[in-house]
């Protein structure tokens, strides 16, 4: 479980890197919309997991977004230590997440799938008549 240290710079940390990625990063390799959607400290505060979700045209554009945020790593961190009053600034850890992606997908499944059995139904209702 987190500690309240922990949360507070988890929260700084995604705000500080969401800031960077939008307003201070010039990559044209970077496309599309990109959000940090979450970020899991160390207990020691000396290290960060950052977790992204990139939507873009294509599968390609979307890597080479998350390719050009990797590299740019330590430029996001020395905007992050200007935020960040701490003793330390963690090391940071880009991680693509796909869980947003995956929910979408499921409930793009279930309307189709209920789309369909609302045709089933409504062709038993017609040959009933």
């Amino acid at each position: 479980m987190a500690t309240r240290r922990q949360e507070k710079v988890a929260r700084i940390v995604r705000e500080a890197v969401s800031d960077a990625i939008s307003n201070h990063l010039n990559d044209p390799r970077i496309e599309g919309l990109v959000s940090v959607t979450r970020v899991e400290v160390a207990a020691d505060l000396r290290s960060a997991g950052v977790y992204i979700s990139i939507f873009g045209k294509d599968q390609a554009n979307q890597d080479r977004t998350f390719t050009a945020i990797t590299h740019a790593r330590s430029r996001i961190q020395s905007l992050m230590a200007y935020k960040l009053e701490s003793k330390f600034c963690p090391v940071l850890r880009f991680y693509k997440d796909e869980k947003f992606k995956k929910a979408l997908e499921t409930l793009r499944l279930i309307d189709q799938e209920s789309s369909k059995r609302k045709g089933d139904t409504l062709d038993r209702e017609m040959f009933e008549c």
